[in-house]
């Protein structure tokens, strides 16, 4: 039997909730929470290859740069923040994953964790325009003094708070796509992308640094499409995409075309820079070759890979 590749990203609500101590501690016991779903999907015959935002821990590690100016510590540029961030949320989910697979008598899968690149375009018009939420959640008073204090741009994240928001260029290639390919070969459950990837810019015939956050979800459909996977799925705090959120007239989505799902972008349905890129990715990924695309909540992601469940977009 041939197992279907699928790529799951994951919500960032199952390695930290709103409101919760940032502590290493917590996101790893959320993790050792989150992840037995991870598994069930394993036990019904998928390679599965994890992909993860960090938008709570770069956005800490940013304020850590930031407090070690005081003391004299040179502050690390994004994109060294968001390097921090691979290694630390990819440890966090490899510990938490090859300790339910052990006690699921699945402790002959490997679980490898790969810093990973995205390739960007330099002249990418994102660059003038940020819209990546990252940090903590806060209020509007609080995030009117930032700005004041820092000059740095703070949006209102789909009603649930205030944010900082930084550039979000759109990935075009991963760049250790092969170096996947070969270990979900090998029956390795891959961690990757984590963060969207590290940006990096090709010029003069070799790549260089630029600050910037990559959407995990575009990044994911990148890879995915890369590494010709049969299925995505972005798993997000919501058990569908909706018509209408957060309104008394809010409709959930459920199986959806393409050109009905384009058709709902250009009405202007979906947030900017929350589920609005979700969409757009599983709508790029099918159009790519993939077999569909699913967006729903952790505790509906068995029932959408049999169709009993989610939002999933199909030709």
């Amino acid at each position: 039997m041939i197992k279907e590749l699928i790529a799951i990203a994951l919500g960032g609500n199952m390695i930290l909730q709103k409101g919760q101590p940032k502590t290493y501690e917590q996101q790893l016991a959320n993790l050792r929470k989150a992840i037995q779903v991870i598994v069930d999907i394993i036990n019904m015959e998928y390679d599965v290859i994890l992909t993860h935002g960090n938008g709570p821990q770069v956005g800490n590690i940013l304020l850590q740069q930031q407090a070690g100016i005081e003391t004299g510590i040179p502050a690390q540029p994004l994109n060294v923040c968001g390097a921090m961030s691979q290694g630390q949320i990819g440890f966090m989910i490899q510990t938490a994953l090859e300790e339910r697979l052990f006690e699921c008598n699945l402790k002959t899968k490997r679980v490898v964790a790969i810093i990973t690149r995205a390739l960007v375009d330099k002249s990418d018009p994102a660059f003038k325009e940020p819209t990546k939420p990252i940090g903590p959640f806060y209020t509007e008073e609080e995030a009117i003094e930032l700005h004041r204090k820092t000059k740095d741009t703070y949006i209102n994240d789909a009603g649930r708070g205030y944010r900082k928001v930084v550039p979000s260029p759109i990935p075009l290639e991963i760049l250790e796509g092969e170096t996947i390919r070969r270990c979900v070969k090998e029956g390795d459950i891959v961690i990757a992308v984590g963060g969207g990837g590290i940006p990096v810019a090709r010029e003069n015939g070799h790549f260089i640094d630029v600050e910037a956050v990559i959407d995990k979800d575009r990044a994911t459909e990148v890879l995915a499409t890369q590494i010709d996977a049969d299925g995505l799925m972005i798993l997000t705090n919501v058990p569908n995409a909706f018509l209408n959120f957060g309104k008394e007239n809010q409709q959930a989505i459920e199986t959806v075309s393409i050109v009905e799902m384009e058709r709902y972008i250009e009405q202007g349905f979906f947030a900017k820079g929350s589920m609005k890129p979700k969409v757009e990715s599983a709508i790029n990924f099918v159009k790519n070759g993939g077999k569909y695309a699913i967006i729903t909540n952790p505790a509906n992601a068995l029932k959408a890979l049999q169709g009993k469940a989610g939002t999933r977009v199909v030709k």
